[in-house]
């Protein structure tokens, strides 16, 4: 990455932020109403947007690159903001929020055993799947208020993937060029599997907004060899990650 890398995400986070400020919040009185699978989902996805991301701050701090560290500290923050949003969704249709889901008590053990590269490379599972899914949201719905929702944070997650890829190039170049591809396959392999159980799960809603099973993991598995690509290769602005 170019000397400014990071201090270069940081100010893109920060200007965000300022965006978000100057934006304010949706209007959460017009209130939402979907069908109860597409709230259970959203309700499991609120889940996993919480938390306080003090593990991979530690980590990131640990790097050593203080410009990266706090770019994460800036990214957690628009993770914790999505958990607002939708928790602000859920409270404008009814629902509550839930205390928790196995899913993600698995999927956060798995990202802590080891160091801030496997971390990375379970984070962006997580992150590679919410694209598509808040994606579906914002254009499987007639409902107002949550495709506001929906879009803004599709926006932000938009930028999280390729900020994710530009560290795991540094990263990934810390091992042998022959060794790259095959992390890379292994973590597509991940992927998949994550989908599946999302799949699995969501199948439900999904088909409430409008995509089935199979077209949902097919359309994350295609966009999995854009993320290798540039984990890779690394090109300023090279992400496109759908519309």
């Amino acid at each position: 990455m170019a000397a400014d890398g990071f201090a270069r995400w940081t100010r893109r986070f920060e200007d965000e932020r300022e965006r978000r400020r100057a934006q304010g919040d949706p209007e959460w009185e017009r209130g939402a109403v979907l069908h109860r699978a597409v709230w259970a989902g959203i309700q499991r996805f609120q889940v996993g947007e919480d938390g306080d991301g003090a593990n991979l701050v530690a980590k990131a701090e640990a790097a050593g690159d203080a410009d990266y560290a706090r770019a994460v500290r800036l990214f957690v923050a628009e993770e914790q903001n999505h958990a607002r949003l939708l928790a602000r969704l859920l409270a404008a249709g009814g629902r509550p929020t839930l205390s928790g889901h196995w899913s993600d008590t698995a999927f956060v053990r798995l990202r802590r055993l080891l160091g801030l590269r496997t971390e990375l490379l379970v984070l962006m599972v997580a992150e590679v799947v919410a694209l598509r899914y808040y994606r579906v949201l914002r254009d499987g719905t007639d409902d107002a208020l949550t495709r506001e929702v929906a879009g803004r944070i599709l926006a932000d997650e938009r930028r999280h993937v390729p900020f994710h890829c530009a560290r795991l190039h540094d990263s990934l170049a810390g091992l042998p060029a022959v060794t790259r591809r095959p992390v890379l396959a292994l973590w597509r392999l991940l992927l998949l599997a994550a989908t599946l159980v999302v799949v699995a799960d969501h199948g439900a809603g999904l088909r409430r907004l409008g995509v089935g099973r199979r077209r949902f993991a097919a359309d994350v598995m295609a966009s999995s060899a854009e993320v290798v690509e540039a984990v890779l290769t690394p090109r300023p602005d090279a992400w496109t990650g759908g519309a």
